[in-house]
């Protein structure tokens, strides 16, 4: 239960990483390079108070895929940050969703893992949801929306790769892999900056500062050692199910506080999504025998 909650914590405060990323008024990119060094300082000292040093000997092979990876998780938030401005949260965080579909379907083409039916049936059901996300019949396709909607995919297209160069990575922690990447991606983050919207923190009043840190402590630094630190103690079901309060506290936020509108065949769209990747992680075990002998015993009976 301890490893649970450490779960649900985490993902209740990553649901809500969108009022936050919303008041403060910076550049995506500037955003995600301080949520970065913020996030890597508080990973650093928990490490330290904790006695836990970072085996970079141990790491050489992997260094260079971790490296990528950060980058791509760099620039993940950026796109992901960019669709809350053109869209609603709860089409942007649906829309970014789409990611473990994406990891689904290339799983096979990269690692030989065989595709059942159960996974193409999946992915079939879960793109129909994402078409009626983007825009059916009477549904909202103005310029905006479909940016922010852009966005919120090519944020799912990074996630799923970073998820996927992950899998490469054989001898390195979860919290180790996570500080690598923020490394790299404050790396590359600060080019990136300095050449498009230059660094404005010092613009910042004292709610946009008391946001960012926030955001980069609680919901980054301090959430990604809970949720790293309570996956030995739990089974990869049991963490697949719990994932899945994120997107529908985001959801709830966005039409219950933010007041977005979002119609009802988006989120039946969204709940496709949510629902066929779900059942995609879920192992379904069904005794054929055992049903079929109940089922004739009370016919019986």
């Amino acid at each position: 239960m301890h490893a649970k909650l450490k779960i649900i914590v985490s993902m209740v405060a990553f649901g809500t990483i969108s009022i936050f990323v919303r008041n403060i008024s910076l550049s995506s990119g500037e955003i995600a390079l301080f949520r970065a060094i913020v996030a890597a300082m508080v990973i650093l000292i928990y490490k330290g108070l904790t006695g836990n040093k970072l085996p970079l000997s141990g790491m050489k092979k992997d260094l260079p895929i971790l490296f990528i990876s950060g980058v791509a998780m760099g620039f993940n938030w950026i796109l992901l940050f960019e669709a809350y401005k053109y869209t609603s949260v709860s089409i942007a965080t649906l829309s970014y969703y789409f990611a473990p579909v994406i990891v689904m379907v290339l799983s096979p083409i990269l690692f030989k893992e065989k595709l059942t039916i159960k996974q193409v049936v999946c992915f079939f059901m879960s793109t129909i949801g994402l078409i009626m996300i983007i825009g059916i019949g009477g549904i909202d396709r103005s310029s905006a929306n479909l940016i922010g909607i852009v966005f919120g995919l090519g944020a799912a297209v990074l996630y799923a790769s970073v998820v996927l160069l992950n899998k490469f990575v054989k001898n390195v922690s979860g919290i180790d892999k996570t500080l690598i990447q923020f490394f790299a991606a404050i790396i590359v983050l600060i080019p990136y900056v300095l050449t498009t919207s230059g660094i404005n923190i010092g613009s910042l009043d004292l709610v946009g500062i008391a946001n960012l840190l926030i955001l980069g402590s609680i919901h980054t630094g301090v959430c990604y050692c809970l949720y790293f630190s309570s996956l030995k103690d739990l089974k990869g079901q049991e963490v697949s199910i719990l994932s899945y309060i994120d997107p529908l506290v985001a959801i709830i936020i966005s039409v219950a506080i933010l007041g977005e509108p979002i119609s009802l065949l988006q989120l039946i769209g969204g709940m496709m999504i949510l629902g066929f990747t779900l059942l995609n992680e879920i192992e379904i075990k069904i005794n054929i025998k055992k049903l079929l002998t109940k089922y004739f015993i009370q016919l019986k009976y």
